[in-house]
């Protein structure tokens, strides 16, 4: 299975784990709220009798007035209002507002407890009815807001946890990549000096020059691989190149060591002014990377197609095979390190590609089309004035 499907598998799995720690929050806290809700209807009741009994005209001597008073006193966090049967507000309790605006505050509480709850009903004779208003506590309806703070903070943890996982997870593959591209750099530096050295006695010994000739083209070759490996990790120097040159220069080498099935067009513009701030054993890299990918993708069979536009301020190259094509869910986890939909190799390829473009020189590389058994389009943009530094 793909190194990334499993991550997003992890990745999936904590987001949905975040989701069902919320939604039962919210669970619990909405059947937390409604009891509280409930005991606090019952209080704002208690409280309504507690005042109708001390308001009315029968209240004996035996009464114990105390005890309704503190009923009465006990409400300090509930909201209510007392009006008559025109609506005139009689009593007002826990409502913050000033004495010139106390009217206007009151009437817009109103409202909002008259949306919230039903009345309660205070009976003071046959003919006299009051009406007790009240909305939850502000207690209450902050306990409603809790399990949403609490989602966030999840998503939030979860959110900075990823960044966090991710910007370690690109700095250890940073290092390894540098570990390993110096290392081979190295490694190469001591196989080349004894094959040049193969190649001088061979020419001492009147070998065929055609043979020795083409030993020596592998040999440098050699040596722009181990050039190439080299730069990995360091800032590399741009220098004004002609980028057809470098595609054609290219593009040739590789032919010659392609499949005869494989045909290469490279179309251009002959009188276009070419030159970009460019590292040659770089960027050949990625059109190599590209080609091989190509060919990979066409069974050793079909036409490449190198097509260059030179625009007012980038060259865009665009980079077509007549391969099996990709969907789209794979336009993008292509370019990650590691990635293959081959069965033999690394998948480092287009991750170098793009790391050469993108963190080198500043460009964009894409997938511009892609259709299933038709082939692919690799899109290269290049900004024309980019300085290193």
């Amino acid at each position: 299975m793909d190194i990334y499907l499993k991550k997003r598998r992890w990745k999936l799995l904590l987001l949905l784990g975040a989701i069902v720690i919320g939604v039962a929050s919210l669970m619990y806290t909405n059947w937390l709220t409604e009891k509280l809700s409930e005991e606090e209807r019952k209080k704002v009741i208690l409280w309504a009798e507690a005042t109708q009994r001390l308001a009315s005209d029968n209240i004996s001597l035996d009464t114990d007035i105390s005890l309704i008073e503190m009923i009465i006193d006990d409400n300090t966090t509930i909201p209510l209002i007392l009006v008559n049967e025109n609506e005139e507000i009689l009593i007002d309790a826990n409502i913050k507002y000033k004495d010139s605006r106390r009217e206007q505050v009151l009437q817009k509480e109103l409202k909002k407890m008259k949306a919230h709850n039903p009345p309660i009903e205070v009976i003071l004779t046959d003919t006299e009815r009051q009406y007790f208003y009240y909305r939850e506590s502000y207690l209450l309806r902050n306990l409603r807001l809790f399990p949403v703070i609490q989602l966030m903070v999840i998503f939030l943890f979860i959110a900075v946890a990823y960044l966090a996982f991710s910007a370690s997870r690109s700095a250890e593959q940073n290092q390894v990549w540098v570990g390993m591209s110096k290392e081979t750099a190295h490694q190469l530096g001591t196989p080349i000096s004894s094959l040049m050295a193969w190649i001088e006695l061979l020419r001492l010994q009147n070998a065929d020059e055609t043979i020795v000739s083409e030993f020596e083209k592998d040999i440098q070759r050699l040596e722009k691989i181990t050039e190439r490996f080299s730069k990995i990790g360091s800032k590399p120097e741009l220098l004004h190149t002609d980028l057809l040159h470098v595609v054609r220069s290219t593009v040739e080498y590789l032919r010659k060591r392609s499949s005869g099935k494989v045909k290469y067009v490279v179309t251009a513009d002959e009188n276009g002014d070419w030159n970009i701030p460019l590292n040659e054993a770089l960027f050949s890299w990625v059109i190599e990377n590209l080609c091989k990918n190509a060919i990979d993708a066409m069974n050793s069979e079909g036409v490449i197609t190198i097509s260059m536009n030179n625009k007012e301020h980038d060259l865009v190259m665009d980079v077509s095979d007549t391969g099996k094509g990709l969907p789209k869910s794979q336009f993008k986890a292509i370019f990650r390190p590691g990635y293959s939909t081959k069965k033999r190799g690394w998948g480092l390829g287009l991750s170098l590609a793009k790391r050469i473009v993108e963190n080198y020189h500043k460009g964009k590389i894409f997938i511009k089309h892609s259709e299933l058994k038709k082939g692919t389009t690799f899109r290269i943009v290049l900004h024309k004035n980019y300085i290193s530094g």
